[in-house]
């Protein structure tokens, strides 16, 4: 009997054997454990019921998955690509940043390119400036308005713009004294956080100028003569009124305050000009304008003709903006606490002496 058995049970292994090489396996009961190839292909061969059943449904839920949306096709996607990059690198790439063609003026480009920051909700979180009457998408500064601004120079304090917390500042000078080596006002500009236009006047000279620098600044004698110029005290006077309880953001801004003949608490000051991320583009101690605005906004044409005090403070204040959360934290770190919302100074944060000054302190007493 038991021999029996023995040869009933080499039949049916036979059996098995032969079934296994030729049908593929369709359940790891009562088989051996198949190789890779036969894993790979059992997801989609298994028709039967089980809990393998599981894997083609979450591969079927997943095809069906809405499409993740590029951060470039929303206004939300915009911000959060400005304000930090994504984890896994994948962010916007640098020509979907630029967004604009190569024959456009530099600041339609500067403007163009700034168009990640266009939520209504963050001029008002940050008390930035108005923006009343635009749509989520179109907060930046148009080319429309580039080009208005462009025709309202000389305007003096522009209607209907109201400034928020920052301030961008730029000054055009004349030369003055021998061989014209000192400075003077002659053309001031300030822009609002979104570069529109705040103010911009020329200066009618207290001196005699013996450099207009017309192959810079295009100014002439005739453009410093009333009535086109105003008065150097009715312009100091607009300007720090302006400025006072703001953010002052400007290149190399302590050689503006010179010519405009007053200060500003540092602590409420932003020099890109000073700025410690920006120094690895200067040959010297400070990185020149131009060159910042070529190397980080991608503005190869600026500054190539005559200057503009109006398009020099928007790249000043953009400049700021793609490093503003550094600028805030390195004004932190140096006078303690940032400014609060409404452009008063923090307190400075008074160091702690070492334990080797408490010690003599104590021992005084």
């Amino acid at each position: 009997m038991a021999q029996e058995l023995s040869s009933n049970w080499k039949k049916l292994q036979a059996k098995i054997s032969a079934e296994s090489s030729t049908v593929p396996a369709s359940s790891s009961k009562g088989s051996p454990s198949p190789g890779p190839s036969s894993r790979k292909r059992k997801p989609t061969d298994f028709t039967g019921k089980g809990p393998a059943t599981k894997k083609p449904n979450l591969r079927h839920i997943s095809s069906q998955a809405p499409p993740r949306r590029h951060p470039s096709n929303t206004a939300s996607g915009q911000i959060d690509s400005f304000r930090k990059p994504n984890a896994m690198g994948v962010t916007q790439s640098s020509a979907v940043v630029k967004g604009t063609p190569a024959t456009v003026t530099p600041s339609l480009a500067l403007w163009a390119k700034d168009n990640d920051l266009t939520a209504e909700d963050l001029a008002e979180a940050y008390n930035l400036g108005s923006r009343r009457g635009r749509s989520s998408t179109s907060a930046a500064v148009s080319g429309t308005e580039i080009a208005q601004d462009q025709r309202r120079f000389n305007e003096g304090l522009a209607s209907g713009v109201e400034v928020g917390k920052y301030i961008a500042i730029d000054c055009e000078m004349v030369g003055i004294g021998p061989k014209g080596q000192d400075h003077m006002l002659a053309r001031v500009s300030c822009v609002d956080f979104h570069g529109k236009q705040v103010y911009d006047s020329f200066v009618m000279p207290r001196e005699p100028v013996t450099d207009y620098r017309t192959e810079i600044t295009a100014i002439t004698a005739s453009t410093l003569r009333a009535p086109t110029a105003r008065p150097f005290k009715e312009v100091q006077a607009t300007v720090a009124d302006l400025l006072n309880g703001r953010i002052l953001i400007g290149h190399d801004v302590r050689h503006d305050l010179d010519v405009l003949e007053f200060g500003h608490p540092t602590p409420q000051i932003r020099d890109t000009a000073r700025h410690s991320s920006f120094r690895k583009y200067g040959h010297g101690p400070k990185p020149a304008l131009r060159i910042l605005a070529r190397e980080i906004l991608g503005l190869d044409d600026f500054q190539r003709g005559k200057h503009s005090s109006v398009e020099d403070a928007r790249v000043a204040m953009l400049l700021f903006r793609t490093k503003k959360s550094e600028f805030d934290v390195e004004n932190a770190n140096r006078y303690g606490t940032p400014s609060t919302a409404d452009g008063t100074p923090g307190q400075k944060m008074k160091p702690k002496g070492s334990k080797a000054q408490r010690g003599k302190k104590k021992n005084n007493r």
